[in-house]
């Protein structure tokens, strides 16, 4: 089973930008729907994004559409999540995700997936 590690969390103020990685251990990544999640404090985790395992198909939560971008690099074992115009709001632990087994994005939001990152921290000063 692959694992996956995030990077790239930080502070960043309003309206600036950070690119979040997520890297897979095993070169069957390819083999994976993946995306991100996020959970801000006293809040519920969240659907962010989603690629398919080609990368050609993505999903987006209506609240970071057209601001973030999801890619992967499966050459490098690798997802991104590109987020532009960043808001306090968007201060939030973010977590990457991804199943073998998972055919759908509606499937993929519902958040019950097999493999999980530790999360890294993005905090949106105003």
């Amino acid at each position: 089973q692959v694992q996956l590690v995030e990077s790239g969390g930080g502070l960043v103020q309003a309206g600036g930008s950070l690119r979040l990685s997520c890297a897979a251990s095993e070169r069957t990544f390819s083999d994976y729907l993946m995306g991100w999640f996020r959970q801000a404090p006293g809040k519920e985790r969240e659907f962010v994004a989603a690629i398919s395992r080609s990368g050609l198909g993505t999903s987006y939560a209506d609240s970071v559409k057209g601001r973030f971008t999801i890619s992967r690099d499966n050459a490098k074992n690798t997802g991104y999540l590109l987020m532009d115009s960043l808001k306090p709001e968007d201060t939030a632990v973010y977590f990457c995700a991804a199943d073998r087994n998972v055919l759908s994005f509606t499937r993929f939001r519902g958040g019950r997936l097999e493999v999980w990152g530790t999360g890294t921290l993005v905090t949106v000063s105003s």
